[in-house]
């Protein structure tokens, strides 16, 4: 019984070792360490979920992440942005993958993914290679939760223990992609109603819209504060005036609707704070950055100034809130499937 119970904490011990990324490589080991958020296994979620069915996982999105972002450094924040269009409609469950079918209307086609959702290659990718080494063993709902982990630290930005597990929807939600994805013009408290909708509080209201220090916007977004910010034909009045002439020359009143501007013109691939000290100098690029600080809530203007005196305070608590955003209602057990394809059921 003693020699048994030896051969149990060997195993155990073992595995423990296994789990944990080694110093030289930290970010290459399966699960990629404790990291700036700590651990968070919520919902029945294990970041050591794949360790024996496909230790490889991690190393697999890596090395694709690194030569998708190497091509195309925005893709980081599209990859990123995936993963938050897809938990705030049914949780973290892939729906937004899901092609237009005879049972499906696809949320690809609502009016925050149309023609602006990207990345979806590069998730294909991902899943063909783990479909090689370790076939229908890991979700496309896993697959963009570590795809945007990995975007977040080949970026710059923090590392968390991500919980793993979540199984693939059979279903979508245009409706719901509709009504739940913020619209770049919202007002503070719309914002703060739509997060609470997902369990989600202010501070992660906060460090979540920092992901905005990476990526690009298209003028549609916010041509809205240059020309007509109240419906009197007048500029958002809380936009400092050099950058709102620079804007102009990016998004003419009329046409350009395409045209791109960075969310924080001051690093806009590098993750880091500077996303807010832009929000404190007039210079956030959509209402819903800047309203984080003007729309007068003490909460959301405190950890505006916060994080842009405190970098590390910001990669924490962004660290904790994605840990928390993965965890909205994830389908596990015997709920959902692991898809062949990501874009179909099976």
């Amino acid at each position: 019984m003693v020699a048994l119970s030896k051969v149990i904490l060997a195993l155990v011990a073992s595995a423990l070792l296994l789990s944990r990324p080694s110093a030289a490589h930290p970010g290459l080991g399966f699960g990629w360490g404790g990291g700036s958020g700590g651990s968070g296994g919520g919902h029945g979620l294990l970041p050591e979920y794949y360790l024996y069915s496909c230790p490889q996982v991690n190393d697999i999105v890596v090395s694709v992440l690194e030569q998708a972002i190497e091509r195309e450094p925005r893709m980081a924040a599209s990859l990123l942005r995936l993963h938050f269009h897809d938990c705030f409609v049914q949780g973290c469950d892939a729906s937004v993958l899901l092609d237009d079918s005879a049972t499906i209307a696809s949320e690809k086609r609502s009016q925050p993914n149309a023609n602006s959702l990207r990345g979806f290659e590069v998730i294909d990718e991902i899943k063909a290679k783990l479909e090689e080494v370790c076939p229908g063993i890991v979700s496309c709902a896993d697959i963009v939760a570590l795809a945007a982990r990995g975007s977040t630290v080949l970026s710059g930005g923090p590392n968390w223990e991500l919980p793993l597990g979540r199984r693939d929807s059979r279903t979508a939600s245009l409706t719901g992609s509709n009504n739940n994805i913020p619209p770049p013009n919202s007002t503070i408290q719309n914002l703060i109603t739509l997060f609470q909708r997902q369990g989600l509080d202010e501070a992660d209201l906060v460090s979540l819209s920092g992901g905005h220090t990476i990526g690009v916007a298209r003028c549609t977004s916010f041509k809205q504060r240059l020309y007509n910010q109240n419906g009197n034909n007048q500029p958002d009045a809380t936009l400092e005036r050099n950058y709102y002439q620079d804007l102009k020359t990016v998004c003419p009143r009329s046409g350009g609707d395409n045209n791109i501007s960075p969310l924080d013109f001051a690093s806009p691939v590098k993750f880091d704070n500077s996303y807010f000290k832009l929000i404190l100098w007039g210079k956030g690029l959509l209402t819903s950055d800047e309203v984080l600080l003007t729309g007068k809530v003490g909460k959301t203007m405190n950890l505006v100034k916060v994080y842009a005196e405190d970098e590390s305070h910001f990669f924490q608590q962004f660290a904790r809130s994605m840990i928390k955003m993965g965890n909205i209602s994830p389908l596990i057990g015997f709920n959902g499937e692991v898809r062949k394809n990501c874009h179909h059921v099976n």
